[in-house]
């Protein structure tokens, strides 16, 4: 058994806690839980650190239970939201939930046959069989309105300007969660609820519950929600959410967001995001600090997080089309890539399309460059840049006798033209 709290304390994830809760956990294995919503097929990055929650618990040697909101998904958690979310069938929740599962996989032991394996809950099984008549009578008694309209979930939606106010439906939202944890404390043994410092509110909810109506002691721990040093949002890029699942954000992007961020951001977050122990990351950012230029930090911290994600390979394709895009490759490593991280590699990068048959043929480079590309302006402005030797195919000098044929062609399918350093043109066969 390892201290959780202390061990979430120096990595920077411990905001509050109720008192007690660290003995509690020392005494004995204990189990806990955090709850994701099920609203998409996929986790993203904001959800990292409850999920990084529950990995340290299970390391601690605790038993983690990760619930699925099927039924809170239905309703929506008004903590931190303007306006209602759209509310989803029991279809799209299952088929979420088993997306959600596969994922935490990646953090969480399942099946190892020990006692603490992670369990996966969803809320929806049990809130189905509850009729709202038996709702009001044996959970609604025990939590007053008052209590309730206290939380600062509940007023800032009340009060805050341009909003339409709250839905009971919504303002209903933390008893529903607080009987989850009075179900999971009775039938699980679950004696903590842990979560992000926005979610205080709802889970002291469900210890007052466990205290009235089954007369027990329940815990709560929250973690700090984090930021970014520039005061832009976490998890967040031009494209919207950075997501776990593959298909939404490819490894390359997700390696790339982590390589990207600052030096005091990835001091925060390479012990926030990893499990690498203090003594080794206090290493690296004494050894950052001697030469930051080199980017120590980013570059463990993107390789730590995409192998855990997604795994070695594909870490590896993403460091490898890194160098592709911004150092000294050949036509070999743009080979190492599938065609979807080409693609990204290459996004906004101007494209031509060639009949196949033509690159069959052979290709001539006046034609590559210009007539059947545009790359170029002019048949003349083509030779000149030949002769100026500015030319390259997939990054290997070519002159004016050199001829594109099937074997330049990169996944069977693009050729790379370069004028000079900066100027990149693809052609796609077709």
């Amino acid at each position: 058994m390892k201290n959780l709290v202390e061990e979430l304390k120096w990595r920077g994830m411990l905001h509050d806690s109720m008192p007690g809760t660290e003995e509690h956990l020392n005494e004995k294995m204990r189990a806990a839980y955090v709850g994701f919503d099920p609203t998409a097929d996929s986790l993203h990055i904001g959800n990292l650190v409850p999920i990084m929650l529950l990995a340290h618990l299970q390391r601690c040697g605790h038993k983690p239970f990760a619930l699925v909101g099927g039924a809170t998904g239905m309703i929506g958690d008004p903590s931190g939201k303007s306006s209602e979310r759209n509310l989803l069938d029991e279809e799209t929740l299952r088929h979420n939930q088993e997306c959600v599962k596969n994922q935490l996989s990646q953090f969480l032991n399942f099946k190892s046959g020990k006692e603490n394996d992670a369990v996966l809950v969803n809320n929806y099984d049990w809130m189905k069989e509850i009729s709202f008549l038996e709702f009001i009578r044996d959970v609604g008694k025990h939590i007053t309105v008052n209590y309730m309209m206290a939380k600062d979930s509940v007023k800032n939606r009340i009060s805050g300007e341009g909003t339409e106010g709250m839905s009971f439906t919504e303002f209903t939202y933390q008893l529903v969660q607080g009987y989850d944890f009075y179900h999971l404390y009775k039938e699980m043994d679950c004696s903590l609820q842990m979560g992000g410092s926005d979610q205080w509110g709802n889970i002291t909810t469900g210890t007052e519950l466990v205290r009235r109506k089954a007369g027990g002691k329940a815990y709560a721990l929250t973690c700090p929600l984090i930021t970014k040093s520039d005061g832009s949002k976490f998890g967040k890029s031009e494209g919207g959410n950075i997501w776990l699942d593959a298909k939404r954000t490819s490894p390359y992007k997700f390696y790339q967001y982590w390589l990207n961020t600052s030096d005091e951001d990835a001091e925060k977050y390479i012990k926030i995001f990893t499990f690498l122990d203090r003594q080794e990351i206090e290493a690296l950012i004494e050894e950052h600090k001697e030469a930051p230029h080199l980017r120590v930090l980013q570059k463990r911290l993107a390789k730590e997080v995409t192998i855990t994600v997604h795994n070695e390979e594909e870490y590896e394709n993403a460091l490898t089309a890194s160098e592709v895009l911004f150092g000294k490759s050949t036509a070999d490593d743009f080979r190492k890539l599938n065609e979807a991280t080409f693609l990204d590699v290459f996004e906004g990068v101007p494209q031509a399309e060639v009949e196949r048959g033509e690159i069959e043929n052979g290709l001539d480079m006046i034609a590559a460059l210009s007539a059947k590309t545009d790359f170029l302006k002019s048949n003349g402005e083509a030779r000149r840049a030949l002769k100026e030797n500015s030319v390259s195919v997939n990054k290997e000098k070519v002159k004016e006798d050199y001829t594109i044929t099937t074997s330049d062609l990169i996944n069977d399918k693009f050729v790379i033209l370069n004028k000079g350093k900066k100027n990149t043109f693809i052609i796609r066969a077709i």
